[in-house]
């Protein structure tokens, strides 16, 4: 069977004879080739100029003088020379109307592009440090910034342009597959090269939305009073934030509560105390649900009535939330049906750690039978548990000899209370770096690993 870019170049058997003929639909394909390659030409031109600015003016000068250090220089600027050489020689290739060959010979090299994308983020944040601290490099920025051969850029407006050059070679390579005829020799060297450069962009993209998500899992760490909870865990997705209402048991009547929902995890938060002298803009985590054994189900919502409720079954609790909104409420469920779906099919997302194999302080069933039932701030109707979990308890835990607390870490095996994360005095953390593990099943004692 014909292909459908083959079929595009064959003539239209509705068309009247003479009048679209072949060699008219050639002409204009080669039209619009000629106008992407001259397009590519002259961008590919003005690309190269602004690397050889980055690489004359910034990292040949900074090594003779020796202002930034060789591995601040190397964090700072990656394999940018290496790119630029790389480019010179597909420039030549370019100006001589050589497209297929030129691309055949520039992808082979791709990795100094993939190596750079990897760095991207560490580049910005150095040179950050470096202009903040180090007046010698400030001043030597500025002066080469004053260039006439800058026009008023800067060396951040530079650095991201090889993440950019890519997502142009995507659209120019499409452009020039799309016109080029299948019984051209280019056609497949262009195919290839279209195929490699989007693998590239496509590592861009995967770059940019994890660098994203630590954002937004740093901006809700931040966000939760102390910092004895940790977010960062590797896995870890952040998904949607917002207010609902969470129905209690007995008839009581509804609160607010605001909600975190990640690939593994839901959080249950409430507001500080708006008094509060440093933590009023923050919110006091309640409970944290892992959604790896969660059933999502819609109790109210399937019709276009106002508002809704949702159900969400864990193995150890039940917990109603309910908005006035239709829409909202409809994303939510979409939002948590999916992160379950997801989480299920790939056994889990968030591992427990290998290095902390040791004995947990006390189970679930010793707590329950020893622990005091002094019932935590808001009483029983943030979540309906079993007749066998008390609402709320507090653990008097005795630390292992030699050891001291540290933060805890929300896994997606049993949901956590206040009580659990709490305990002592918060301190900074470290980004979580856990080791990769199996896929842990939950059995029917709770163990919080501190």
């Amino acid at each position: 069977m014909m292909s459908p870019l083959a079929m595009s170049f064959a003539p239209s058997p509705s068309c009247p004879g003479g009048v679209r003929s072949i060699q008219e639909q050639r002409e204009r394909w080669e039209k619009k080739r000629s106008c992407a390659g001259r397009e590519m030409v002259q961008t590919e031109q003005q690309y190269c100029e602004q690397l050889e600015l980055v690489t004359t003016y910034f990292v040949e000068i900074l090594k003779a003088k020796g202002t930034l250090r060789q591995d601040i220089r190397e964090s700072i600027f990656s394999s940018i020379k290496s790119i630029h050489l790389v480019n010179q020689t597909l420039l030549a290739h370019l100006e001589q109307g050589n497209f297929g060959l030129g691309f055949e010979q520039f992808c082979p090299h791709l990795h100094h592009y993939n190596t750079y994308v990897d760095n991207i983020q560490t580049a910005h944040k150095v040179l950050q440090i470096q202009i903040k601290k180090n007046k010698g490099f400030r001043r030597f920025k500025k002066l080469q910034e004053s260039r006439p051969e800058f026009h008023q850029m800067k060396l951040e407006d530079l650095l991201p342009l090889p993440l950019q050059r890519i997502q142009q070679y995507k659209h120019f390579l499409r452009d020039l597959t799309e016109n080029t005829s299948p019984d051209n020799p280019e056609f497949e060297q262009l195919s290839r090269a279209m195929r490699a450069v989007s693998e590239v962009s496509q590592h861009i993209q995967d770059n940019a939305r994890s660098h994203e998500n630590h954002l937004q899992l740093r901006r809700v760490q931040k966000l939760l009073k102390g910092r004895k909870a940790r977010l960062l865990a590797p896995g870890r997705w952040y998904i949607r934030e917002g207010w609902l209402r969470t129905v209690p048991p007995k008839g009581k009547e509804t609160k607010p509560k605001m909600f975190f929902l990640f690939s593994d995890i839901l959080l249950l938060t409430k507001p500080c105390s708006s008094l509060h002298p440093t933590n009023s803009d923050k919110f006091t985590c309640q409970r944290c649900y892992p959604l790896k054994e969660c059933t999502v189900d819609k109790v109210f919502g399937h019709t276009k009535s106002q508002g809704g409720l949702i159900s969400l079954t864990f193995p150890k609790a039940k917990l109603l939330l309910m908005s006035s909104d239709q829409e909202d409420i409809n994303d939510w469920y979409r939002s948590l049906s999916l992160a379950v779906g997801q989480l299920k099919s790939k056994g889990t997302a968030v591992h427990r750690r290998d290095d902390l194999c040791r004995r947990p302080l006390r189970s679930y069933e010793e707590s329950e039978q020893t622990a005091p039932r002094t019932p935590l701030a808001p009483p029983p109707e943030h979540h309906n548990t079993t007749s066998t979990q008390p609402h709320s308890r507090k653990r008097n835990m005795e630390p292992l000899e030699g050891s001291r607390s540290s933060p805890v870490i929300f896994n997606s095996s049993q949901p956590l209370t206040p009580s659990e994360t709490s305990s002592s005095a918060p301190k900074r953390i470290k980004l979580s770096d856990a080791p990769k593990a199996g896929s842990q099943k939950s059995s029917g004692s709770s163990c919080v690993i501190l």
